[in-house]
């Protein structure tokens, strides 16, 4: 092992630097759409089959560690795109990845994908790196027509007003905002106000981490766009359509 002016490196047998594109698979969640209720599109999820990187956190807080989540970032997309060609795809990048700039790299295959590209940032990068996300998501905007989507608002800072000013197509809802939202009058005000006010400035909102009809059922109710979660559907390969529940209603158009 050796140090280095960020901590510790290990050795480049326990390196993320090592991992190239044979030790990658993806799984895709679907994300629901309340109004239709099709499937919308699919969250792609980087898996590691090497023993040491078979959770994703802890593949990527080692990639963190070793300052490699841009090459990581990479070598997750060219698996990931050469998967699916065709499809609606959410896909997750890590702050580093913004701040080095890797995204906007002309051979990036996010340029070559025939369909949507919704890039998900999570909240607290929004925040704690607001005027590089800025920059590079505008970038991204200009050059490949990607959505912007803010993950797991409500997990940290939930400063809304803030998320909003990267101007976000998409604003995805923390699971420990919908967990057990079916029995919490003051959460569901608080989700209410959130939806309302991302849909006044246009951006849509899905909720996700659900697992029971009874939250699906509020946040039906509450206004959301689409839905996430294990009740409709698990990650898995090749991609499956969302499952609807039994007996839930859609929601009604505006």
């Amino acid at each position: 092992m050796r140090w280095t002016t960020t901590g510790l490196v290990s050795p480049a047998s326990n390196s993320v630097r090592v991992v190239k594109e044979s030790d990658m698979d993806i799984a895709f969640q679907p994300i629901v759409d309340l109004a239709t209720g099709g499937t919308f599109a699919h969250e792609a999820l980087a898996r590691c089959k090497l023993p040491r990187f078979t959770s994703p956190l802890a593949l990527f807080e080692q990639a963190e560690r070793e300052e490699a989540c841009g090459r990581l970032g990479r070598v997750v997309r060219n698996v990931l795109f050469e998967h699916c060609s065709r499809q609606r795809i959410f896909v997750n990048v890590h702050p580093q990845e913004v701040g080095q700039r890797w995204l906007v790299q002309p051979t990036d295959p996010l340029f070559m994908h025939d369909s949507e590209v919704y890039i998900e940032v999570t909240e607290s990068a929004a925040f704690e790196y607001f005027d590089i996300c800025m920059s590079v998501l505008s970038e991204l905007r200009a050059r490949c027509d990607a959505k912007i989507v803010v993950d797991d608002f409500g997990a940290g800072h939930a400063d809304l007003n803030r998320v909003l000013q990267l101007r976000p197509d998409m604003v995805k809802l923390d699971m420990s905002l919908i967990r057990g939202i079916d029995t919490d009058p003051e959460k569901q005000k608080y989700v209410r106000d959130i939806i309302e006010t991302c849909h006044r400035l246009s951006a849509k909102v899905v909720a996700e981490g659900i697992e029971t009809t009874e939250e699906f059922d509020t946040v039906v109710s509450l206004g959301a766009d689409y839905a996430q979660g294990y009740l409709l559907g698990r990650p898995s390969f090749p991609p499956k359509n969302g499952t609807w529940p039994t007996g839930a209603t859609l929601r009604p158009s505006a």
